[in-house]
């Protein structure tokens, strides 16, 4: 008798064991896939608060199924977008009140950035073992075993790593670092040039238009994948017109042109495309600030 009850109460255990993975696993499904919910808000305040609970509620399952690649693909976008959006914009917006604050926020949003980046690297590494090792030792070989199926990772490992070396120019070790970010989302582009309707070549608006010729930008191929950003996006996206002002246009010390292209940021309708609206919504709050620090762009 005493074995069968033993029996049992095995039997129980993994059954109840089996049950909690399951239940785990649906909930981990749900979170993975609940990004669209707060992509069409309108309050990215009411986002900006609510997101830190739900990244932390990803950590939490994550621990129990750590090799669970949509919750690493949510976290690694997750941190990226929450850092961009509410943690680094603000840094810029307060900085000419507080500095000291701005700096704590920048720091902040780097080591939000980097969180970013190395769940994505484990989610990557789920199915290409060592990937973030042989990333750094030789990443034009390493991002060659990516697939099609890995766009949306590399995508987000890759803007997360630069964002967070754009934070902190004075990391020589991290800059450094720049050219396995850029391999990551150039992959993504020569496998799927076309994903999420030009995000990857909204990355390289920035990454050839905020280098020098001598570091290896261009102003030419950041137009071109400007181009390509808005075509692909059927110009309801603002992000696209966000990111050549800032880098191009300051660059070239072309005002009118900056304008324009705020102008035409703000003129997006956010609610033509519900799936991109809280997007929308941040960019164009980017291109007002941008606006009204024109004179510190253009002295």
């Amino acid at each position: 008798m005493e074995l069968w009850t033993c029996l049992g109460l095995m039997a129980m255990l993994v059954c109840g064991c089996s049950l909690r993975r399951m239940t785990e696993t649906q909930v981990a499904n749900a979170l993975a896939s609940s990004g669209g919910a707060f992509a069409s808000d309108d309050d990215p305040e009411l986002v900006r608060d609510a997101i830190p609970f739900g990244l932390k509620t990803m950590e939490s399952l994550l621990a129990d199924l750590p090799d669970h690649r949509g919750l690493l693909l949510a976290l690694a976008s997750g941190f990226t977008e929450y850092s961009y959006a509410f943690v680094q914009a603000e840094a810029d917006e307060v900085e000419a009140q507080d500095l000291a604050k701005a700096t704590a926020m920048r720091t902040r949003a780097r080591k939000l950035f980097l969180r970013a980046r190395d769940y994505g690297l484990r989610g990557l590494e789920v199915t290409h073992r060592d990937f973030g090792k042989q990333l750094r030792d030789n990443p034009s070989a390493a991002v060659k075993a990516a697939t099609l199926e890995d766009v949306p990772l590399l995508y987000w490992t890759g803007a997360a790593w630069a964002a967070a070396i754009s934070s902190a120019k004075n990391d020589s070790k991290l800059m450094a670092e720049l050219p396995a970010a850029a391999a990551m989302v150039q992959r993504a582009l020569d496998l799927n040039e076309a994903w999420d309707s030009g995000s990857l070549h909204d990355f390289f608006i920035a990454y050839d238009g905020g280098r020098s010729a001598a570091m290896g930008g261009s102003m030419e191929r950041a137009r071109k994948h400007f181009a390509r950003a808005v075509e692909l996006s059927g110009g309801l996206r603002a992000s696209p017109y966000v990111g050549l002002a800032e880098t191009v246009c300051v660059g070239e010390q072309k005002k009118a042109e900056f304008n324009q292209m705020l102008d035409k940021a703000l003129a997006v309708d956010p609610d033509k495309k519900p799936e991109w609206r809280l997007l929308n919504l941040v960019e164009q709050r980017r291109a007002r600030w941008l606006k009204a620090h024109l004179d510190d762009l253009f002295p």
